[in-house]
């Protein structure tokens, strides 16, 4: 992304989370969100989890976005460990289609939310929206691009059918 410093943290499980996560980067780049992105593992890594959530808000970090697949306790994990808003994006695993990483992420005890999206590539693209939509608050300039966004999204749909036979 640019040089400005980044509002929204994209972390991933592994970089082979990469592909999914990159749907959010996109939305971030076209609504020109400034961002970072890091490979943080909770199983793997969890010194690097531990600092990157306690950290993220004294790095200027207003919204995490984070992506885990199989047991998936990125999100969870990174939420328990700061009131930044965390929005988590379940991965589709091979095993079990991303089911697994859903109810893993969703199914968080009261007290510790993580605002969880679709599995996939549709998830993260969400959560790149909605990481707008939670900065644009408080963020005139970004309102209106997320409100052009959203009414070339609208205008983009078709009213006809076409019958191509």
């Amino acid at each position: 992304m640019s040089e400005a410093t980044p509002s929204v943290g994209i972390i991933m499980g592994s970089r082979s989370d990469w592909p999914t996560l990159k749907a959010a980067a996109k939305i971030l780049d076209a609504l020109m969100v400034p961002y970072e992105t890091k490979v943080v593992s909770a199983h793997r890594t969890p010194q690097r989890l531990y600092d990157y959530a306690t950290g993220a808000r004294g790095r200027g970090l207003k919204v995490i976005i984070a992506g885990a697949g199989g047991a998936a306790h990125l999100p969870g994990m990174a939420a328990s460990m700061t009131t930044l808003p965390v929005l988590g994006v379940p991965v589709e695993s091979k095993s079990l289609k991303g089911l697994d990483s859903l109810l893993s992420i969703a199914q968080m005890p009261g007290g510790v939310p993580v605002g969880t999206l679709a599995i996939g590539k549709a998830g993260a693209t969400n959560a790149g929206l909605l990481a707008a939509s939670i900065l644009a608050v408080s963020d005139a300039g970004l309102a209106s691009r997320l409100e052009a966004w959203r009414s070339a999204q609208s205008d983009a749909v078709a009213e006809t059918v076409e019958d191509n036979d």
